[in-house]
Formats: C-alpha cells, structure tokens, sequence
C-alpha cells in the first residue's frame, strides 16, 4: 500500500505536460494551451526530421507545414505522405492528429487520472479552455467518456473501412482503415491514397463511412454525451446546447448539399445519386473540417468553391474535433443581430435567453476570426501567382483547419507555407483563446476606465 501511495505521488509530482512546455506554466488556461500545442508542434517536427521518417528528403519548411496540419488536425500537406514518408513518419503524423484531435492534455490526464484518481487543478483550467465547455461540466467524466468514446468509434470505422478497402482491392486495406478512420474522426482530411478520397468518388460505402465519422466528431462531445444520456434515460431531456448545434448543422447540410447538386457543373456526368452523395460529402467535408474530397475542387466554379469557404468559416461545434468559428457562435451572432434589429434588449433564441457574456465572447471570436482570415488572405495575394478564389479557399481552409484545397498548397512559396503555418496554428488555438484572453485584458483595464456615451 505504501509503495503505491509513492507511485501515486511520484506521478503527481512528474507532470509531463510541464517536461512537454520546457517548464513553461502560466495562470492563464489560454497561454497554457498555447504552448502546449507549439511544443507538439516542436517534438513531431524532430522526429519528422529523422532520416528514417522520410523516404526523399523533405524541407524544414514542408515538415514544420505538415506537423502543423497534423496536430492541428487540418490536412493540408505539401507532400505525398504515401510516398514522401516511410511508415515511420506516416506512424508520426497519425499520432500527431490523434494527439489533435483528442486534445491537449486529454490521453495524459486520463492515463493519470485512471492511475491515481486524482485530477490536477491546471489541467481542469487547460482542458476546459480547450473544449470550451461551460462551467457546469465534469472534467473528470468527459475525459473519461472522450477517450473511451473515441478508441471506440475509431476502432467500428477502421474495421469497416478495412472491409471496403479490402474489397475494393486497394493495397494495405488494414493500415489506410485505421488512418483514414482516425483521420476522419479528428476531422484531419489526411489519406494514404493520391489525391485524397477521389477513387471513392461512387463508391456508397466509403462515403457513408467516412461522412459519419466527421460528423461524429465535428458534432462534439457535448452532442455525444446528450445522445449517450438520452439512449440511456429516455426522459433525460436534450440540452438547448445540442438543439442548436443539431440545427445549424442540419440547415448547413441542406444547403450546401443542394448548392453543389444544382449549381456545379463539373459533377454534371454523374447520375443523380451520385451528384446528390458528392454534394452531401463535400458539404460535410467543408462544415464538419474533415477536409476529404472525391472529386477535384479545382474544376469547381466561383460559387461552389464560394459556398464551401463559407461553410469552412463556419465550421464544426464546441468541444468537437473540427475547427472554424463554431455553430453555437454563429446562432449567437445572428440572434444579436435579429434581435438588435428588432429592437429588443435581451437576445434570445426561441424562449431562451442567451448571456450576455457569451455574445460578447462569440462577436469578439468572430471578429478576430474574420481579422486573422482577411489579413492572411491579403499577405497571399502579395506572395503567390494564383486567383483570388484559390487563394481565399487556401486561407478559410487553413485557418478552419479544413484541409479541403484547389489543388495549390505543394505549389506555394516558403513564405505562403510559413503564412498558412501560421494560421492553422492559430485555427487550432487562437479561436480558443484569442478570444477570452482580449475579454480578461479589457476586464482588468475597466476598474481604471470611466464610462462615456459615444455615438456608432
């Protein structure tokens, strides 16, 4: 007993998010956070770098791209990781993405906490900036069901991906299973396959397959343990969280599904069905971030390629593996607006009142959001040859850590690779923080402010 309790304390004391950071703590969650995913950043670039990891050799600048694509489970690459990556290094990035998609700190806290049963302070502040979970949620229980649930649903799609790749007669059906299932469950858009999805571009299936794993995890945890609650108590009441989350995303998929089966002609060839699945996957692929595509984007029109950026910017859920500005942001911002319009004080969706200090934090969100994008989008067109259009989806891409592309990202300069770096990065922590650090800043300068009426 006694030599547990040591164990138990050593493992209390070593705190491998603190080796991971360089010793690096702050009081602030959202700087925390910040490091954390830059020292992944760092690691998977050292190992990425090794010989061994790559089969041609590959620029800093195209493997510090890649990590970055990984741990913030985008799917841009600069490369063919098939061909351009030994098994080793493919190991790597398929590990980088879980480690994104999970979260940061998740599978350690779970380790320790399934050890130890204790669960640290600065972890719950870190994890719970991380999710963007409101304050009445265990941090304990999510970490719990979060790992559980997604081993789960990962292992269910690599066996069925396995299955119709198997069929299919591609090569190594086992280990593309298990990387496009994790892959699409993080919402990353990386494959092992040329061009993305495109030789699945009829085939049901896969479609099915890979579409249900991004919505699953672009929906979120908070919808999954809602879901769990209500197939375990059939009188447990879905949270006004979920209803909305359910909404958005079902309008998001009507729409944009019917956009693309209507208004793109490059899909024309295809019979209805298959119109009708490349429109629903490529609207899932945008909304949820998972980022895979069965058909050339490149050959989309202006509006198409407009509709898919519009829905990257709006992206997946709270607590959800997929990036973008959130739904629950959006309903809040367009509740402020409807309701400002309407002359209203209280902003309101339905019968329920929403805080005012969560409209604040979804219009600071979005604006930044909108900030980072413009000023991304305007350093591009300084440093590439390429159109506007291609250029504006590269950038939403990137910063909604989508992955979904024209065709342009192995051809940008060094400078356009290190901007788009940058921007998945942020995409991964900044709509996280950038947010709520501005709100605590201005909060401590209000004690020394005094109020004044100004006309807008």
């Amino acid at each position: 007993m006694k030599q547990e309790n040591k164990v138990k304390s050593f493992l209390l004391k070593f705190d491998l998010e603190r080796l991971l950071t360089f010793g690096y703590v702050s009081k602030l969650p959202q700087r925390n956070l910040l490091m954390g995913y830059f020292s992944y950043i760092v690691f998977g670039l050292i190992f990425l770098m090794m010989p061994f990891s790559q089969r041609v050799p590959i620029s800093i600048v195209d493997n510090l791209f890649n990590v970055t694509s990984a741990i913030s489970t985008t799917g841009l690459a600069t490369v063919n990781l098939c061909t351009d990556y030994t098994y080793f290094g493919q190991f790597i990035m398929l590990l980088l993405i879980q480690l994104g998609g999970i979260g940061y700190m998740t599978l350690s806290s779970y380790i320790l906490y399934r050890m130890t049963h204790h669960f640290m302070r600065i972890k719950n502040g870190v994890m719970r900036t991380s999710f963007t979970l409101p304050a009445e949620f265990n941090m304990q229980e999510l970490v719990r069901d979060v790992v559980k649930f997604t081993f789960f649903i990962e292992l269910v799609g690599a066996i069925l991906l396995w299955i119709l790749f198997a069929d299919k007669g591609t090569v190594l059906p086992l280990w593309n299973g298990i990387f496009i299932s994790i892959s699409s469950f993080c919402t990353a858009g990386f494959s092992l396959f040329n061009n993305s999805l495109t030789i699945f571009d009829t085939n049901i299936g896969v479609n099915i397959v890979v579409s249900i794993l991004s919505i699953i995890g672009a929906m979120g945890f908070i919808f999954i343990r809602d879901v769990m609650n209500k197939i375990r108590n059939i009188h447990y009441s879905i949270t006004f969280t979920t209803k909305v989350i359910c909404s958005i995303s079902l309008v998001l998929t009507i729409v944009g599904t019917l956009q693309i089966f209507f208004f793109e002609p490059s899909i024309a060839h295809y019979n209805i069905g298959n119109r009708l699945m490349i429109g629903f996957f490529h609207t899932v692929a945008a909304w949820s971030t998972s980022g895979f595509n069965t058909v050339n984007l490149g050959a989309f029109n202006i509006g198409s390629l407009s509709t898919l950026s519009a829905l990257m910017f709006i992206g997946s859920s709270p607590s959800g593996t997929g990036g973008g500005v959130k739904s629950t942001t959006l309903s809040a911002v367009l509740a402020f607006v409807f309701c400002k319009l309407g002359d209203k004080r209280d902003i309101r969706i339905g019968k329920h009142r929403i805080p005012t200090y969560r409209v604040d934090s979804a219009l600071t969100d979005i604006i930044f959001y909108g900030l980072i994008l413009f000023i991304g989008t305007y350093i591009l067109t300084y440093t590439e040859n390429f159109s506007f259009t291609q250029i504006l989806v590269e950038t939403t891409s990137a910063l909604g850590t989508v992955g979904l592309t024209t065709g342009i990202t192995a051809n940008l300069s060094d400078a356009g690779k290190i901007i788009l770096t940058i921007l998945m990065y942020i995409g991964r922590v900044g709509v996280l923080t950038f947010g709520n650090a501005m709100l605590i800043r201005m909060s401590n300068k209000e004690k020394n402010t005094v109020n004044a009426d100004i006309a807008i």
